[in-house]
């Protein structure tokens, strides 16, 4: 596919830069980690998006995970339709802020209260804060590699050594703000009790992804999470599972459900919306008690519960509730990544390719054989200059994916056999290309 087939998105692409930083609202947008500009999409239906120039795509990015149920589903647009047509936002309780409240706590029993907001970063933000104040602790203890959204505090990376400070990771943070955030690997529950060991009393939560999404897709190690469960028990530190971006992803409950850990707190999005802007935060009915008006910790949003965001979620819910769906997803998953990997072989490209429920993982790997991605280390000595070929190749293909080497594919009830195949066939193509360099 020639460069003018993009004539249209370059057109707008540099107008955006004119009006937006970067062109884009969201950096990974961008396209810079692959060496080319966003395509600017016009719509979406099932599995596929067009962009403005009519290109069709086979589309795993899925607005970066929320369209588990594919673009533009029939029951949510009806949904949807229904609520606009009784008023968009109110800034009073909606009878369907009960309706979804119950269905997340039926699917995750670790959350017996919970708390509507509108985005992963507010949740994450308002977790943290309640877990401060219930504990009477300020130090945070996360994973490097997982990422919670641009909350101040969490945008941090590990200094020298396997257990570290928190340095700022972007201009704007405080070193003060920062310094209250310790950093351990993914993956190692060692470092995390050895962290606990060097700061008694100190620390108020350990927050981390589950299974680790934005390192690109890093399932954890057997027992890992188990570990740190009973760490965080042994020291008195509240867990909090991220799981904005593989809850209902990885199974029906989330990662908590998958490997039967439960944590203290829970943040959840992307799916819970349907694709609005939704997410939420919830655990233990003691800790919830603590926030406002029933307790002293405050946090308020003026479109929380947001009635078109409880439509679209509900909607999304009662689907993926039904017999069969989750295993459906896996099922299909298993299969692209199973197929990718056979690609891969063939061409002489050695990757590491998994999938969990209806995530996706592929990782240029830099040696030779079948290679495991555990942890962020493992994750940055990947070829990027390889998987920035495969994805412009794969994007002149008709398949778009994520413009970033370490960002997880997802995959929706409606990619069947005829996507994944036509996946397989851009593959063949792209890894063929990667392999040259």
């Amino acid at each position: 596919m020639s460069t003018h087939l993009y004539e249209r998105s370059h057109v707008l692409h540099t107008r955006a830069k004119e009006l937006m930083p970067g062109g884009v609202n969201s950096p990974v947008r961008s396209g810079k980690a692959v060496g080319a500009e966003p395509v600017t999409l016009a719509y979406g239906s099932g599995a596929w998006v067009t962009d403005v120039d009519g290109n069709q795509y086979v589309d795993y990015v899925l607005s970066w995970g929320p369209l588990v149920l594919g673009h533009a589903h029939e029951k949510v647009r009806m949904a949807l339709h229904a609520a606009v047509d009784t008023g968009t936002s109110f800034g009073f309780p909606t009878e369907a802020e009960n309706e979804l409240a119950e269905f997340v706590i039926k699917a995750v029993p670790s959350m017996e209260r919970v708390r509507f907001v509108s985005s992963g970063t507010e949740a994450v933000m308002s977790a943290l804060r309640l877990a401060r104040a219930a504990s009477g602790r300020e130090v945070i203890l996360k994973c490097s590699g997982c990422y919670h959204g641009h909350t101040d505090s969490l945008l941090v990376s590990a200094g020298s050594g396997a257990a570290s400070l928190g340095i700022p990771s972007s201009p704007g943070v405080g070193q003060a703000v920062a310094s209250g955030t310790l950093v351990v690997p993914y993956n190692d529950a060692d470092a995390v009790g050895a962290m606990f060991e060097a700061h008694p009393g100190r620390i108020a939560a350990m927050i981390l992804e589950p299974v680790a999404g934005n390192m690109g897709l890093v399932p954890p190690q057997p027992g890992y999470l188990q570990k740190v469960r009973d760490l965080c028990t042994k020291h008195g530190v509240l867990l909090i599972f991220d799981e904005v971006m593989c809850g209902f992803r990885v199974a029906l409950g989330g990662a908590q459900a998958l490997y039967g850990v439960s944590p203290d707190l829970t943040c959840l999005g992307k799916v819970i919306g349907g694709g609005l802007p939704c997410a939420a935060y919830g655990g233990r009915a003691d800790l919830m008690r603590q926030i406002s008006p029933e307790g002293p910790v405050y946090q308020a949003g003026t479109l929380s519960g947001n009635p078109l965001a409880m439509a679209g979620g509900l909607a999304t819910l009662r689907e993926l509730f039904k017999p069969g769906v989750q295993e459906g997803l896996a099922r299909n998953a298993t299969h692209l990544a199973e197929g990718l990997a056979a690609e891969a072989a063939r061409a002489g490209v050695p990757v590491a390719a998994t999938s969990l429920g209806s995530m996706l993982g592929l990782f240029f790997t830099a040696g030779e054989g079948k290679q495991v991605v555990r942890w962020e280390n493992d994750a940055a000595r990947c070829r990027t200059d390889r998987y920035a070929v495969f994805w412009r190749s794969m994007r002149d293909h008709g398949v778009l994916l994520a413009p970033a080497q370490f960002e997880s594919w997802f995959i929706s009830t409606r990619h069947d056999e005829k996507e994944i195949q036509h996946t397989l066939r851009a593959a063949r193509a792209a890894f063929a290309e990667a392999a040259k360099i």
